[in-house]
């Protein structure tokens, strides 16, 4: 067995993991981190930003959002069934987080809204080629891998965490496997978990969320990210938290076609489920929080969004309704290309029909129950009076002579909550609520504070969470490891 020894060791090197191991270095711990990847970033690398309020760049763009606003807007979307305490010290922090990445060269695309509902809290990062899209954040990870290689921190790559060391009631190290199979044990005197929830295990989403991966859910699985940090912590005495997804929608089979995507998420469509029913306001589709929740309750957990060749011609005149920063251009020439392409390929969930009776067989719903709904949401558009009092820009009438129809379903970017924490990042005992000495936990597997949906109004929270939450965490650990 190979034998390590460090003030701290933190089990993965995603967002959290490496700001707790950057955090604790700068306050004078040596460190060591455990990652199973070959690369550190983890899921972090998908990104484009995470969430700031009060950062200076915010100011100069007058973005006049405050601490005090954001929690409040936090804590009522949540009805306080969070964790306040935490929620505010995670916010009083975001600005100095966003400061303290600049410092080790992150520049920042722009900051946004995610939909025009939300706040401009995202930090976009202004990635290599200078133009936002995904996995522009992982210039970013890559800064603060070389930040903490600066500050002495050991990566021990290809090497997973196996199980949490507690002697007397306290967390004293780690036990590990390297790439050749050796057993790896690293002393220390705290613990922090950031291993990014349990995203690419259907059977613990399903265990703990309801959700079956593959039949009602589509979700992004991030390859590792398993849930073993979670349950390394809840062996080690760790209480748990309440679990979920973070909710979205789509279409499977069509996650890198946003040309096939996207023109269906537009508020001018009409949204439908398995029996011909209307369940929301086209709107509030660009809140893919609200509209996956929505989804969610549906039968079959599915739902189609309709529109037609008229609608499709306004869409390549006008352009689309609603824009989306992470695929700001669609070609909308190209539509009617891509849906085909699709089709021939055999994706079960996009159709395209000559008529509504047409397009009921092959959606396999009620030709009956899809004109009647047709018919009254056209009665609406006419009279520009809607049922869900969609705005009258959007009501656009569905008359052929196609119709195209894409089926959703929820989906969700990972996993949320798992490990009781407290607003030190300290893991909390299942007996009772007390901190377990030198265990700490930071990022998704600890993030808990959205309660069953996700803040989507105040755009970058996941990230925003997992780096701040590394932070405190390093700080804390850092704090405690000197002291014993």
């Amino acid at each position: 067995m190979k034998n390590y020894e460090a003030d701290v060791v933190v089990i993965a090197a995603g967002p959290a993991g490496l700001a707790a191991a950057i955090t604790a270095a700068e306050n004078g711990a040596s460190v060591i981190v455990l990652e199973k990847a070959p690369t550190t970033g983890g899921t972090g690398n998908m990104g484009m930003g995470p969430l700031g309020i009060g950062s200076k760049l915010q100011k100069r763009k007058l973005v006049g959002l405050t601490v005090e606003e954001a929690f409040k807007k936090h804590m009522d979307y949540t009805h306080w069934r969070v964790d306040a305490r935490l929620v505010r010290t995670y916010y009083n922090k975001a600005a100095d987080t966003i400061h303290w990445l600049e410092d080790m060269g992150v520049e920042w695309f722009d900051i946004a809204r995610y939909f025009p509902g939300s706040e401009q809290t995202w930090h976009m990062v202004k990635p290599a080629s200078g133009v936002p899209g995904p996995r522009a954040a992982t210039i970013m990870y890559k800064y603060m891998a070389e930040r903490a290689e600066e500050l002495g921190v050991e990566f021990l790559l290809e090497t997973p965490a196996k199980k949490i060391l507690i002697e007397d009631g306290r967390a004293v190290g780690v036990l590990g496997l390297d790439k050749a199979g050796e057993e790896v044990q690293v002393n220390a005197k705290a613990v922090i978990v950031a291993t990014g929830g349990f995203g690419d295990n259907p059977e613990m989403i399903k265990e703990r969320t309801g959700f079956e991966w593959g039949k009602d859910i589509f979700s992004f699985r991030i390859p590792g990210i398993a849930g073993e940090g979670i349950k390394m912590a809840w062996e080690a005495g760790a209480a748990d938290t309440e679990m979920n997804m973070e909710m979205i929608y789509g279409i499977p089979g069509v996650a890198d076609s946003h040309i096939t995507d996207f023109p269906f998420r537009q508020p001018s469509a009409l949204w439908l489920n398995q029996i011909g029913e209307r369940f929301l306001n086209e709107e509030l589709t660009e809140n893919t929080t609200w509209t996956g929740n929505a989804i969610a309750r549906q039968p079959k957990r599915c739902a189609f969004s309709i529109f037609d060749s008229s609608i499709l011609k306004y869409y390549q005149k006008n352009d689309l309704d609603l824009m989306s920063l992470v695929h700001p251009h669609i070609p909308m020439d190209e539509f009617d290309q891509a849906i085909q392409k699709h089709i021939e390929e055999g994706n079960p969930n996009v159709f395209v029909a000559d008529s509504l009776e047409e397009l009921a067989e092959k959606i396999g719903m009620d030709a009956d129950a899809l004109t009647a709904a047709v018919d009254e949401y056209n009665e609406g558009c006419e009279s520009k009076i809607d049922f869900f009092d969609k705005k009258a820009k959007y009501l656009r009438p569905l008359k052929g002579p196609k119709y195209y129809a894409g089926r959703f379903f929820p989906s969700a970017y990972g996993t949320l909550g798992g490990i009781r924490i407290n607003y030190k990042a300290e893991v909390l005992a299942k007996e009772d609520f007390k901190p377990i000495p030198g265990l700490y936990a930071a990022g998704t597997d600890a993030c808990s504070i959205f309660g069953d949906s996700y803040v989507f109004v105040l755009p970058g929270n996941t990230m925003g969470f997992a780096l701040n939450s590394g932070r405190i965490a390093g700080e804390s650990a850092a704090d405690y490891s000197e002291s014993v």
